[in-house]
Formats: structure tokens, C-alpha cells, sequence
């Protein structure tokens, strides 16, 4: 009677977990290349990890799986930390063209921006999903404005925004975190600065041999560019000292966000992530 007792209550467990799985599995919502947008912001201070992200986000958008990806980086959307910001405008012009937008030059013209860029997206039935690679008090500001002038739009269900950092959070004003969270879909994933913890981790301990998985001389020179400008501003005038870059890894922890959102969740570190995205 005893190890049938254990068995049904072993079952029950197991049964139970099954169905808590199935739950979460039926409310994740997933990408729709067709007709969502993703944002991909980055605040750019004090930390040089955001140079390494665009330049991993410019290796994802340039493979064929994501030839279609409609999608927009923003830089300077930074919350209340201290410190001198890293000028990113060289890179995101060879990585991005003319697809960007600069909130850390004019805040306001770039919370605009977004709001209608959103809008029509959500118009045409679409979703927008925020890769918070920083802060989350420009995201507050323009679903705030969005908010305002378009009072029916159910922002819980349209927008969904994924932060991956404790410290992110902190250094974000805390009422507009709260409203952030209140008001979006929020997901809170593991730090992607860490292997092993069911996020891609995508900081690297030690040199990365970046160069045999990419063979496409315009994305050597926006790496090339990202580890110039990131050993140029690491540490330097009172910036954070990105210790792991200054031991010639590489950093775009950040970037896990984007893998969440792309349902990219089984790369497990830098080296997985330019083996999925090599460019020959």
C-alpha cells in the first residue's frame, strides 16, 4: 500500500507540472515576423556592452532567417544612473543606416518617433516587442504619450517588454518602472551576463575567435568598430569598467532579450550565438 501511495502522489506531481507547463506554453506569445515590430533600446551609460550588442544585433538582422525582421534601435534611453554615456553614432550609422533613432540628442523627437511607429503598427493588428537593453524610462515616457492618444489601445496585450537585469531595473525611476510594469507585459527573464541559467548567456570570459564564423567584410568592420569604440570608452573618465572587455571578451549580454523575444532560447553562450548566425 505504501509504494502505491507514493506512486499516485508521484503521478499527481507529475501531473500537476504538466499541466502548470502547458499553461505557460498556451500564454507565450511569440513574434510574428509578418506584422510585429521589434525595439532594441539601449541606454549606453556608463557600460560598453550596449557597442558589442548592436553589433550582435547587426550579425542577427543580417542572416537570411531574419531578412524580414522589422525592427528599430534605439540608443540614449538611459534612467537615472550617474556617469558619462558612450557615444554610439559611429557604429549604429555603419551598423543601421538611417535605421535608428538618437533619444540621448533629442528625447522628446524620439519618444515621438516610437509612438508612431507603434501606432501603426498596432493599427494594422500588429504587436510591439521592447528589448530593454538599459532602462525602462523612455519605454514609460513614450507608452505614456501613446497612451494619451490612443486611449483604447489594450497596451497589456500589444506591447511586451523584456528586461533581463536586476541593475537595469534600479537605475531606472522607480515610478516609471512601476508603470512599466503595470501597464505592459512585462517579462522578467534571466541575466544573460551569466551561462546556465535558462537565458542565452552572452558575455564572454576570454577572447572569442568572432572572426571564423563571419565571412562579410561589412560586419567585420561593425565589430571591428564595436571593440575599437568599446576599448576606447571602457572605464575611461569615471565610465564602468567592463572587466570581462577589458580581458578582450566580448559583452552583449543584452542581446538575450532579443533571443527571448525571436524564441531564440536555446543558444547557450557567445560562441552558440555566432555558430547559429555565421555569415559565409
Amino acid at each position: 500500500m505504501t509504494n502505491s501511495l507514493a506512486t499516485v502522489r508521484t503521478l499527481y506531481f507529475l501531473f500537476c507540472a504538466i499541466l502548470v507547463n502547458c499553461n505557460v506554453m498556451a500564454q507565450q506569445q511569440n513574434f510574428n515576423m509578418s506584422k510585429d515590430l521589434l525595439l532594441v533600446q539601449m541606454d549606453c551609460k556608463t557600460d560598453i556592452d550596449d557597442l558589442h550588442t548592436a553589433a550582435g544585433l547587426a550579425t542577427l538582422v543580417n542572416h537570411v532567417k531574419y531578412a524580414e525582421l522589422n525592427y528599430l534601435p534605439i540608443v540614449g534611453t538611459y534612467g537615472i544612473q550617474e556617469g558619462l554615456y558612450v557615444p554610439p553614432n559611429e557604429l549604429m550609422q555603419l551598423a543601421f543606416g538611417k535605421n535608428w533613432l538618437d533619444a540621448h540628442k533629442n528625447w522628446k523627437k524620439s519618444v515621438k518617433k516610437v509612438v508612431n511607429e507603434v501606432h501603426k503598427i498596432i493599427a494594422k493588428g500588429g504587436d510591439v516587442w521592447v528589448a530593454e537593453a538599459g532602462q525602462s524610462d523612455f519605454t514609460a515616457d513614450w507608452v505614456q504619450l501613446l497612451m494619451e492618444k490612443n486611449p483604447d489601445i489594450e497596451i497589456s496585450n500589444r506591447i511586451h517588454v523584456v528586461q533581463h537585469s536586476d541593475w537595469n531595473e534600479s537605475a531606472t525611476d522607480p515610478d516609471k518602472l512601476a508603470y512599466v510594469q503595470k501597464t505592459t507585459d512585462y517579462h522578467k527573464i534571466a541575466d544573460g551576463n551569466a551561462e546556465g541559467n535558462g537565458t542565452p548567456g552572452l558575455k564572454s570570459e576570454g577572447e572569442i575567435d568572432w572572426q571564423s564564423y563571419i565571412n562579410d567584410t561589412h560586419l567585420i568592420d561593425i565589430w571591428n568598430t564595436s571593440i575599437r569604440l568599446g576599448n576606447q570608452y571602457n572605464g575611461k573618465d569615471g565610465r564602468y569598467l567592463n572587466e570581462s572587455v577589458a580581458d578582450g571578451g566580448l559583452d552583449f549580454s543584452d542581446l538575450s532579450e532579443v533571443c527571448y523575444i525571436l524564441g531564440e532560447m536555446k543558444i547557450v553562450n557567445t560562441v552558440d550565438f555566432f555558430e547559429d548566425f555565421k555569415v559565409k
